[in-house]
C-alpha cells in the first residue's frame, strides 16, 4: 500500500502540527506538565511522529480540577445568565464551523479516519451538540409542589419547590474513536447547566481536543470553565477519576475501563456516566429491501473502520435472503477502497494502532481456529501494519470470542434465523446492550422487535442515525446514563427540595 501520494494538511493544520508542543489548558492559561514530561502522539497511517504532547500526571490533575472549582464557586461563570451560556454555546458552534476544515484534517491525522467522516458526518454533529444544549440553558426549570402537610404553625402556610442545580465539577474522560463529536456530546450539555470541566482526552487523539480548547477560550469562556489535562490514563484518568472534588466523572470507551472507573469514583461517591462496549445485532428479515439493507449493513460496521461502539458487528439475515445478504456483504467489502485519510479517494483509513490492528487479527485468527470461515478480507497492511482490510465471516456459532466480544475492527459475522423468536433471543444473548438495528418492509415486525430488543438504541431500516435531540446509551453491561436528548441534562444537574413554612 502505497500513502507517499497522500495529499498534504492545509495552511491551517499545518501550522497547528507545527508548534513545538501542545500544552495542558489550567485555569485559562497553557502550561507545561509539572514534570515536563511529553509524550508523542502518531500518524496511525505511517506510524510517523506528527506532534509533542504534555504528559499530564497527578500534580497537574490537581491543578485542573483545583481552577475548575474556583471558575464554578467564585468570578463570572456562577453569575453568568442562562441567556449568556446560551450566546456562548453558540458562539463556539459557530467558531467549529469557521474551523471545521482544519479540525477534519487533525482528527484524520492524529486518529486515522477518512477525512469525509470528520468533515460531513462527526464534526457536523459536534457542533449541533452545542446549537442543541446552548437551546437548553433556557430551560432549566423546578417545579412548585402543593403539598398535603397540616401541622405548621397556625396561619402560616407551606410553600414547597424544587431547583435544579450544577453538579459541580465534572472531569471527562474521553475515546480515541471519535474525539470531537463524543467530547461535545459531554462540553455542551455540562456548559449548558453550570458545570466546569477538566477534559482528559485519549492519549492517541490529544490534538483536536486541546484545539477545540482553543476555540472555547475564543468564544469568551470564563478561565477555569473548561481545562485539558493530556497524558495516560494510569497516570492522569486515574487521578481524574479518583479525585475527591470532583463531583461527577462521565466516560465513553471500554466496559473493561468503565469498571476501573466505577470502582475509583467510590472515595467520595462522585455520580458517574458511562457509555461503554458493544456488540450491536444488525438484523434482516426475509420482507427487507436488500437493495438498502445490504448497504446499510456494510455502513453499519465499516463506518470509521468498525471503530464505533455500536457498529453492527453481529449480521442476522432470514434463511430465505441469507445467500443474498452474504454475497452482497462481501462485495461491499471488497469494494472499500483502503488509504490515507487525507486521500479524497479513501474510504476506510486505518485502525487507530497497529497494536489495536494486532489484535483485531488475533481475533479474526481466533475465529479461524475455532471453525469459523473468512469469507473476505481478514488481512493486515499499510507501512505501519494498521490496516485491517474490512472483513465478513461465516459459519459462526454463539460461544466463539468473535460472536460475544467487542473486536473494534472492520469485522462482521454473519449468522442465519428461521423466526423473530430465535432471532431476537439470538440477539439479545449478549452481556452488551447498546445498539441494535432492524431491516424489514414489515411495520408489526418493526413495532414488535424494538420492544423486545434489549437495547438502548433500535434504528429500523438504519443504522447509526444520529441527531442531537436523540438520547444515547446503553443496558446491560454497555453503561448507564444518557447522552444527547433532553436526558443529558440530567447528567449534570442535582434535584433540590426546598420547604418554606411562611
Amino acid at each position: 500500500m502505497d500513502l507517499s501520494n497522500a495529499p498534504k494538511p492545509n495552511a491551517a493544520a499545518a501550522a497547528f502540527l507545527a508548534r513545538d508542543k501542545h500544552k495542558l489548558l489550567i485555569g485559562g492559561q497553557w502550561v507545561d506538565s509539572q514534570s515536563g514530561a511529553t509524550f508523542d502522539t502518531l500518524d496511525p497511517a505511517t506510524g510517523e511522529v506528527i506532534g509533542k504532547v504534555a504528559r499530564a500526571g497527578a500534580a497537574d490533575v490537581d491543578a485542573a480540577v483545583a481552577a475548575a472549582r474556583k471558575a464554578f464557586s467564585s468570578g463570572p461563570w456562577p453569575a453568568m445568565t442562562p441567556m449568556a451560556r446560551s450566546q456562548l454555546l453558540w458562539k463556539i458552534a459557530d467558531l467549529m464551523e469557521a474551523n471545521i476544515d482544519e479540525l477534519a484534517e487533525l482528527e484524520t491525522l492524529d486518529q486515522g479516519k477518512a477525512l469525509y467522516v470528520g468533515r460531513w458526518a462527526e464534526i457536523p454533529g459536534a457542533v449541533a451538540q452545542f446549537r442543541y444544549f446552548a437551546g437548553m440553558a433556557t430551560k432549566i426549570e423546578g417545579a412548585t409542589i402543593p403539598t398535603s402537610i397540616n401541622y405548621q404553625p397556625e396561619g402560616k402556610i407551606v410553600h414547597a419547590y424544587t431547583r435544579r442545580e450544577p453538579v459541580g465539577v465534572v472531569g471527562a474522560i474521553l475515546p480515541w474513536n471519535s474525539p470531537l463529536v463524543l467530547t461535545a456530546m459531554k462540553i455542551a450539555p455540562a456548559m449548558a447547566t453550570g458545570c466546569t470541566l477538566v477534559l482528559k482526552p485519549s492519549e492517541e487523539t490529544s490534538l483536536t481536543t486541546i484545539r477545540l480548547a482553543e476555540l472555547i477560550q475564543e468564544a469568551g469562556a470564563p478561565e477555569g470553565v473548561v481545562n485539558v489535562v493530556t497524558g495516560f490514563g494510569g497516570e492522569c484518568g486515574s487521578a481524574l477519576a479518583e479525585h475527591m472534588d470532583v463531583n461527577k466523572i462521565v466516560f465513553t470507551g471500554s466496559t473493561a475501563t468503565g469498571r476501573k472507573i466505577v470502582e475509583a469514583s467510590k472515595g467520595n461517591l462522585k455520580r458517574v456516566g458511562v457509555e461503554l462496549g458493544g456488540k450491536s445485532p444488525v438484523i434482516i428479515m426475509d420482507d427487507a429491501d436488500l437493495d438498502a439493507a445490504i448497504p446499510g449493513a456494510a455502513n453499519a460496521i465499516y463506518f470509521n473502520g468498525g471503530q464505533v461502539c455500536i457498529a453492527g458487528s453481529r449480521l442476522y439475515a432470514h434463511s430465505s435472503v441469507y445467500d443474498k445478504v452474504v454475497e452482497g456483504m462481501a462485495a461491499q467489502a471488497s469494494a472499500i477502497q483502503l488509504g490515507h485519510g487525507l486521500d479524497p479517494a479513501t474510504h476506510m483509513g486505518p485502525l487507530i494502532s497497529k497494536g489495536h490492528a494486532g489484535k483485531v487479527a488475533d481475533y479474526i485468527a481466533d475465529g479461524k481456529k475455532a471453525g469459523a470461515s473468512v469469507l473476505v478480507g481478514g488481512e493486515t497492511a499499510g507501512p505501519n501494519q494498521s490496516f485491517v482490510t474490512p472483513t465478513v465471516i461465516t459459519d459462526v456459532k454463539p460461544d466463539m470470542r468473535i460472536v460475544r466480544e467487542e473486536i473494534f475492527g472492520p469485522v462482521v459475522v454473519v449468522s442465519r434465523f428461521d423466526d423473530m423468536d430465535e432471532v431476537v433471543a439470538a440477539a439479545n444473548d449478549s452481556d452488551y446492550g447498546l445498539a441494535a438495528g432492524v431491516w424489514t418492509e414489515g411495520l408489526s415486525n418493526a413495532t414488535r422487535m424494538a420492544e423486545r430488543l434489549h437495547a438502548g438504541t433500535v434504528w429500523i431500516n438504519s443504522h447509526a442515525m444520529y441527531d442531537a435531540s436523540l438520547p444515547i446509551g446503553g443496558m446491560k453491561q454497555s453503561g448507564y446514563g444518557r447522552e444527547s436528548g433532553q436526558a443529558a441534562m440530567d447528567n449534570y444537574l442535582e434535584l433540590k427540595t426546598v420547604c418554606a413554612i411562611v
